[in-house]
Formats: C-alpha cells, sequence, structure tokens
C-alpha cells in the first residue's frame, strides 16, 4: 500500500507540473537544457563511479559482454549525452507550431496546432543515457516524465538524474516537472501502467518480455518499442563490396542496440561469390554464424545449421543468422514475416529492386545501400531520441520532439452560431 501511495504522489505531482512546463517559453527551456547539460559535465566524476558500480555487479553476474556494452558508461559516452541535451535545446520548439490552417464557410478559421501530450511514462533497460535523452525530449516538448529504469543500472540513472535534477530545482519548477522511480520492486510496473488519470502514455524501451507486459498489463495507452529483428538483403544486382562493408558495419559495429542486423539474407545467384568472403571477415570478428543448409554448403565448415526460431530472434550480440533466397519476393515476404518491423535494408544496383523494397518492406525505416545503423534519432537530423517507434498509430521510427506532442484545433470566429 506504501509503495501505491507513493507512485499515487509521483504521478499527481506529475499531472499538476505538466500545466507549468506545457507554457515555458522556448526561450526558457532552451536555457535550462544548456544548465542540464552542464550540470552532466560537472558531475562526470559521481556518474561514472556510479556506473562502475552498476558494470561490476554485471561481470560478477557473468553478464554478456554486448549487454555490458549497453550500460557501460565512458568520457566519451557521456560527451554525447552532454551534446545530446545541447542539441535538443538547439532544435525548433514544437510546441504551439502550427501543422495546418484553413477557413470554412461559416468563416471560422481553424488552426491545428501542436500542444505536449501531458505526462509520459517511460519503463527502459540498460542504457543509462536515456535517462538524459528522455528529460531532455519530454522537457523541450512540454511534457513531465516518469522514468523507471532497470534495476541493473539503478546507480547511473539515479546519479544522471540527480545532476538534471538539481537544475530543475535551482530554477523553481515545480515538483513533479522530472521523475525517476528507484524501487526495485517489480510491483512498481504494475502500479504505474493502472495510472491512467495522471499518465497520458506508457513508451517501454527494452526486451520482448518487458514490452508484453507492459502491453497486456496498461490501461493506459502504449507506443510500443519493440524488438529490433533487422534484416539486410544482399540482392543479386548487388555491389558485393559495399555489401560487405555495410552488412559488416550493421551486425559488428554495435551488437547490442537494437538497429544491429540480426539476419542477413543473400540472393542465390551471388551466395557463392559473397559469402565465403563475408563468413570469413565474421568469424575473424568473432561472430557465431547459423545458416540454412546451403550456407552451410558453401561456407564447408564452422557453420552451426539455423532453426526456423533462429530467424525470429533478437540476439543483441554477435551471433547472425544468415538465409540463402531463390528471389527478390521470397527476400521482401521473408522480411515481412519474420522481421520485427523495425529496420531493414536492400543492398542493390537496380534501381526497380531498390523502390519495390522500399514500398513492399512493412518496417518503420527502410533502407537502400546504407545500413541498418542509421536508424536514430541523432543520424536523422531528429537530435536525441526517446527510442524506435515499431507501432504505426501516432508515431513510427525515432520519436524525437514532434513525436512527443498531439494537438489541438484553435478556432476563431466573428460571432458565428450555427443554424
Amino acid at each position: 500500500m506504501e509503495l501505491k501511495k507513493q507512485l499515487i504522489q509521483i504521478a499527481k505531482n506529475a499531472k499538476s507540473a505538466s500545466g507549468v512546463i506545457a507554457n515555458l517559453a522556448a526561450s526558457e527551456k532552451n536555457r535550462i537544457l544548456e544548465e542540464m547539460a552542464e550540470a552532466l559535465k560537472n558531475n562526470k566524476g559521481k556518474i561514472l563511479k556510479a556506473n562502475k558500480k552498476d558494470i561490476n555487479a554485471l561481470r560478477c553476474a557473468k553478464a554478456s559482454g554486448a549487454f555490458i556494452d549497453r550500460l557501460e558508461l565512458n568520457e566519451a559516452r557521456l560527451e554525447d549525452m552532454v551534446t545530446g541535451l545541447l542539441d535538443v535545446a538547439k532544435l525548433a520548439d514544437p510546441v504551439g507550431a502550427e501543422i495546418k490552417s484553413w477557413q470554412v464557410p461559416s468563416g471560422l478559421q481553424i488552426h491545428k496546432v501542436r500542444v505536449p501530450i501531458g505526462v509520459i511514462a517511460i519503463i527502459y533497460e540498460s542504457r543509462p543515457n536515456v535517462t538524459s535523452d528522455c528529460i531532455g525530449l519530454a522537457f523541450k516538448s512540454g511534457n513531465s516524465v516518469i522514468l523507471r529504469g532497470g534495476s541493473e543500472a539503478l546507480n547511473s540513472n539515479i546519479a544522471i538524474f540527480e545532476a538534471i535534477n538539481e537544475v530543475v530545482k535551482k530554477n523553481n519548477l515545480p515538483d513533479g516537472v522530472i521523475n525517476i522511480i528507484t524501487v526495485k520492486d517489480r510491483r512498481a510496473i504494475d502500479v504505474l501502467l493502472k495510472l491512467n488519470d495522471y499518465i497520458d502514455v506508457v513508451i517501454p524501451r527494452g526486451g520482448e518480455g518487458l514490452i508484453k507486459k507492459v502491453v497486456s498489463c496498461s490501461r493506459i495507452p502504449v507506443i510500443k518499442h519493440y524488438k529490433g529483428i533487422c534484416h539486410v538483403y544482399v540482392d543479386d544486382y548487388a555491389d558485393l563490396n559495399m555489401a560487405e562493408r555495410i552488412c559488416f558495419n550493421a551486425k559488428v559495429q554495435r551488437p547490442g542496440v537494437c538497429n544491429a542486423m540480426e539476419s542477413m539474407l543473400v540472393h542465390r545467384d551471388v551466395a557463392a561469390r559473397f559469402l565465403p568472403g563475408m563468413l570469413k571477415k565474421f568469424k575473424e570478428a568473432g561472430v557465431e554464424i547459423r545458416g540454412c543448409p546451403l550456407t552451410q554448403k558453401i561456407a564447408k565448415a564452422g557453420i552451426k545449421k539455423a532453426k526456423d526460431s533462429d530467424y525470429r530472434t533478437e540476439y543483441s550480440d554477435l551471433i547472425l543468422a544468415v538465409k540463402v533466397v531463390d528471389t527478390f519476393d521470397e527476400a521482401v515476404s521473408r522480411i515481412n514475416e519474420y522481421g520485427s518491423h523495425h529496420s531493414d535494408s536492400i543492398i542493390t544496383d537496380d534501381e526497380n529492386n531498390a523502390r519495390e523494397f522500399l514500398k513492399r518492406v512493412d518496417s518503420a525505416c527502410v533502407y537502400v545501400n546504407a545500413s541498418t545503423r542509421f536508424t536514430d534519432g541523432y543520424e536523422f537530423g531528429m537530435g536525441a531520441e526517446i527510442g524506435i517507434s515499431t507501432d504505426k498509430l501516432h508515431a513510427r521510427g525515432p520519436m524525437a520532439l514532434e513525436e512527443l506532442t498531439s494537438y489541438k484545433y484553435a478556432v476563431w470566429g466573428s460571432g458565428q452560431v450555427r443554424e
């Protein structure tokens, strides 16, 4: 009961504060965001020390290298967090922006304008940089935010939050503008998901288990940031040197993130030329390959036989499922069936195939001749992001400032009454 009361009070405070932050001037928000960035710099030692405590606990628990990489902070990553807040400050304020306007026969002037959503709850795992990214984006878009990170990064998340919250306090903003739930009790999520009187939307970021739990338990609308089963398809018209560079980057550059390639499809007509060199390069980088029978035959040795479930798995590690396909149509069909509608790419010099791929692959981000690793708010020029939505309603793909707003209609009249 005490936990429930505590969470209800947090949600009430956030609701109350949302009315204040929604009306802050853009210049005021930008100044405060710059102060938040400075606070991260000034508290660098404290944040890195807290992160080290989390990392040591993971190493003792024998967590995978990819999992540790998602959680680990260093000076460069902390500087990226600082830059992320400063970049958000430089972006145009979406609040109050006019989407469109028109006049109807009655003479009413109708304006469709962006407004904050209100209170956003974000439930996430592992990556502590999400804490500052989400605070920055929610603040700039005029929303209060309630954060609930994973217990594996609790020390890091608290240190980041406390540094930023000092800025909130110094600027006399109301209690509840930014909030963090620090109790490890998993019942906290169950309680939070029922507070629909105060919270307007929930955004879960994490593994499949977390997403499914939130969707099944929530009384609040959910924007899903589902698993990233991303494909790269090497077409029979591909530049194979380009394909090798892109596939290697998509899998190896940072395997623990949601936009890394998990499944590589190769057209039968180029498989014998492409796969030997590509697989050798992957093996040298420590990638475990699970392949179809033809992949095994071409490789001759060192390839595990892939099960159907291997093509439906987000490994978030140096493991890759490989499948040789007979046709372009098979590749598209397979991506739509086995993928998670996150990010998928085709490598081809055939413009018709490229356009068909863009049209027929049902994913949030679809690429031609580029790595899936670019699915990222920063890389898209949107600043930091809340995450990558795999939903179709309200927001899809990288969620940045505009995706954290709704809209309303401002209607101007001159005495009109309806007949």
